[in-house]
């Protein structure tokens, strides 16, 4: 295989005007307030805050799936949503959740075998999770029983197959709803 491979960074440029931080009222900054991550209110919430409501229950619903703890691991949580972002065609996620991925694994070995379109090179489990993600994601009626027995094989239980399936199924609708709100921007920082 090819050397291995840095992961760019990416921004996100919204189409709609986010909602100014000072200016919001008080339901669209409680909804703000419930990000994803410590980094601060990505301009993606912002935009998104528009609608307080949906953000709110968006977010909540995105933080348990994606940040409870127990259950699947987090790095299989995040190579699930790597294979959705790159089915969906969505840049930005795809990076987003490959630098997760390598960050939580200590390693960028997956990250560089999937770039390489080897996934061969990934661990049984790891090759059971992005059969699994892309199938999924391409067509829901194209994960099989066989996708789930190679899961089952690899070590996942009835209830971390269920968390993979939520990871997966959340960056369906996370990667639809990114596209037409916006477009991928290379990152000012490197």
């Amino acid at each position: 295989m090819p050397g291995r491979i840095r992961v760019k960074l990416l921004d996100w440029a919204p189409y709609i005007e986010p909602v100014d931080i000072a200016r919001a009222n008080a339901r669209q900054r409680e909804a703000m307030q419930v990000t994803p991550s410590s980094l601060g209110i990505s301009l993606y919430v912002r935009t998104l805050a528009h609608d307080p409501e949906s953000c709110l229950a968006r977010t909540i619903l995105f933080n348990a799936i994606m940040y409870t703890p127990g259950g699947l691991p987090r790095a299989d949580r995040e190579l699930g949503a790597l294979g959705a972002s790159v089915v969906n065609g969505c840049p930005y996620c795809t990076m987003v959740h490959a630098r997760r991925l390598a960050d939580l694994t200590g390693s960028d070995d997956a990250v560089t075998a999937l770039w390489h379109d080897r996934p061969d090179r990934l661990s049984p489990r790891g090759q059971a999770i992005w059969s699994f993600a892309r199938a999924l994601s391409a067509t829901p009626s194209a994960a099989t029983p066989d996708h789930v027995r190679a899961l089952r094989d690899a070590g996942l239980s009835g209830a971390d197959i269920i968390d993979l399936i939520h990871a997966v199924a959340i960056f369906g609708w996370a990667n639809r709803l990114m596209h037409p709100l916006g477009h991928v921007v290379p990152a000012a920082r490197c």
